[in-house]
């Protein structure tokens, strides 16, 4: 398989096989940290979840960080990008750990979002890190594969991370606060494997970096400022449409993802077990529609384009989705989380292409930092609307309809971009 070939290239270059393992580690204790959190708000047999609950959520855990998050890219373009990796994660195991702690506790809700909160800061660093780095440890003939793989290996690590949440679970422990101890167990590793890699390797050049905090920060607003115009110049217009695509398309998978918990949660199956096991189930099947768009981009986006196979994608979704989301049952609902898993991925590692490869150095992780906010931002948008528009059950053909269209709204955007 080309895939395989392309993996044993990349996996030649020493610092790229050394970042790919921070990357897996990382993620999937995301997985693992994110299906405890989801479990205990969405799951608990005590709680009566609502799509309102669940965006209520989404929104005290992202939204304070759509706020401060391009602080994030300014200070990557000046510290060590390896320290990043190295204290981010000790610090998420840290409030990992306090956060099982205060789940076996049964402590106000409030208090455990504030610690799950924590975590989640910490992740806007070390994903936009983790992008940021990629072009330091390969060449750029190889960068669109490297996009293709890293990325998509980290979000398939994510979706071992979260089967490995539920066998804990079903199997092992009915606790989530057992599940959150193996997440901090595996974010303890990640930063033990950072070590790994020498300071200097990721970046940011010397020239670029500022020790002083203060110093950082009072530059932030000029810096900023700065990025935008970067990314706004012709040279890199077509990185703007493909992040404004691609944030559209984020919307339509916060919106499904809702949806999909809802439909676990009540309407297909009949005891909190039985909906976590359809969303493991649900999980993974998604994770094959990642792998797939690891193996069928690089090809794709080298035959189309990166912007036209951003297109493709989207258009796909917009007929695929209705058309297995509709019937609202167990079978299309697998069939549309594959088809959802494709087409995202897809659409992101050519998105990642595109912005790497337009992007100075010097601006990467301000650039990404944005990205991040903007996936935030979408992420909780549609988290709302799908609260306003679902019902009990989690049935809601205006919903379907709603995510079609704008994935439609988004294939004929680049359409005409790609023409002019």
């Amino acid at each position: 398989m080309a895939v395989v070939r392309d993996l044993r290239v990349l996996l030649r270059f020493q610092g790229f096989r050394r970042l790919l393992t921070v990357r897996l580690l990382s993620q999937g204790a995301d997985g693992v940290f994110q299906v405890a959190l989801a479990a205990h708000v969405v799951f608990s047999p005590e709680r009566q979840t609502s799509a309102a609950a669940i965006a209520s959520a989404m929104a005290v855990l992202l939204l304070p960080y759509s706020v401060v998050g391009p602080f994030a890219g300014v200070l990557l373009d000046r510290w060590r990008r390896r320290q990043v990796f190295l204290y981010g994660n000790l610090l998420r195991a840290l409030m990992a750990s306090v956060t099982a702690v205060l789940l076996i506790g049964r402590v106000p809700d409030w208090l455990l979002f504030v610690s799950a909160l924590c975590v989640t800061a910490v992740n806007r660093f070390v994903l936009a890190g983790l992008s940021a780095a990629l072009p330091r440890v390969v060449d750029a003939e190889r960068l669109v594969v490297a996009n293709s793989l890293s990325p998509t290996a980290g979000t398939l690590a994510a979706t071992a991370g979260g089967g490995l949440a539920f066998l804990v679970r079903l199997v092992i422990a009915d606790s989530d606060a057992a599940v959150m101890l193996v997440g901090a167990a595996l974010y303890l590793c990640a930063a033990m494997a950072s070590l790994s890699i020498a300071k200097e390797l990721l970046g940011p050049d010397r020239a670029l970096v500022r020790t002083r905090l203060t110093t950082a920060l009072t530059g932030t607003a000029r810096d900023l400022m700065a990025g935008v115009r970067h990314l706004a110049a012709p040279p890199r217009r077509e990185a703007a449409w493909a992040l404004a695509a691609m944030s559209l398309m984020r919307f339509c998978y916060g919106a499904m993802l809702v949806m999909v918990l809802m439909l676990c949660r009540y309407a297909l199956t009949s005891t909190t077990n039985e909906g976590l096991a359809l969303l493991g189930l649900a999980v993974g099947v998604s994770g094959a529609g990642f792998f797939v768009a690891a193996v069928v981009t690089p090809w794709a986006a080298g035959w189309l384009g990166p912007g036209r196979w951003i297109m493709v994608c989207a258009g796909s979704a917009a007929v695929l989705e209705p058309a297995l989301g509709l019937p609202f049952a167990s079978g299309p609902l697998l069939a549309g989380a594959f088809v959802l898993g494709l087409t995202t991925q897809g659409a992101k590692i050519a998105t990642d292409t595109i912005v790497q490869s337009s992007v100075d150095d010097g601006f990467r992780g301000r650039i990404f930092s944005v990205y991040d906010v903007l996936f935030n931002v979408a992420f909780v948008g549609a988290a709302a609307v799908a609260a306003l528009m679902l019902p009990p059950d989690g049935r809601s053909v205006p919903l379907v309809v709603t995510i079609a269209v704008t994935y439609g709204a988004v294939a004929v955007a680049m359409v005409r971009f790609e023409r002019q």
